[in-house]
């Protein structure tokens, strides 16, 4: 029974840590680089008759080059929509429409704002390391109720305490690495 809620434990800590990981991963894709990708609108919502819609879902959305994005709607009804919405986001980006499509250009990024993503891109790990630590924490706690409710032997929680930590610290490693490479490519000119 002991081996079976250690088991449990371990796995739930996996799992929160892993969510964490995933979280970041989803967060620096939305983080702008000099380069145009898709994935910058994935948080835009368009109001669409009414009703908040991902412009995901409104629009075939392509990258033809390195500085451009186009959004083809299959409504053209929503192309005023999607302008606003991406003039009303905080991504610093100016829609052009010409009743078919909008395009997009992507502007270089200045040192400045280089900076200020980079430093973006360190909270974001911070936070997410938080979440890490937050998933070590409650697996700890639950070891040591385990232990206090006698189904667990003081060595065998030493033992899984040292198991839950190397999970931590690979997971630590697993989001410094993509934030040292999310800010590679923000600094690349």
């Amino acid at each position: 029974m002991a081996n079976e809620d250690v088991e449990l434990v371990y796995g739930e800590a996996k799992d929160a840590m892993d969510r964490s990981v995933r979280g970041l991963r989803a967060e620096l894709q939305k983080v702008r680089t000099g380069r145009a990708s898709t994935a910058l609108l994935d948080g835009i919502q368009v109001d669409y008759f009414g009703t908040p819609t991902p412009i995901n879902q409104l629009a075939n959305m392509s990258t033809p080059d390195p500085r451009l994005i186009v959004i083809s709607p299959y409504d053209k009804s929503a192309l005023q929509g999607i302008e606003k919405a991406i003039q009303a986001s905080d991504l610093g980006l100016t829609p052009s429409g010409d009743g078919k499509v909008v395009r997009i250009p992507i502007p270089p990024l200045t040192e400045e704002r280089r900076k200020d993503l980079v430093k973006h891109v360190h909270r974001l790990a911070e936070d997410h390391k938080v979440g890490v630590r937050e998933g070590r924490r409650d697996a700890l706690s639950m070891l040591k109720d385990l232990e206090s409710e006698g189904s667990l032997p003081a060595d065998d929680k030493r033992r899984e305490e040292k198991r839950i930590q190397t999970l931590t610290d690979e997971h630590v490693q697993k989001i410094d690495e993509m934030k040292e490479q999310k800010e590679e490519e923000i600094l690349q000119v």
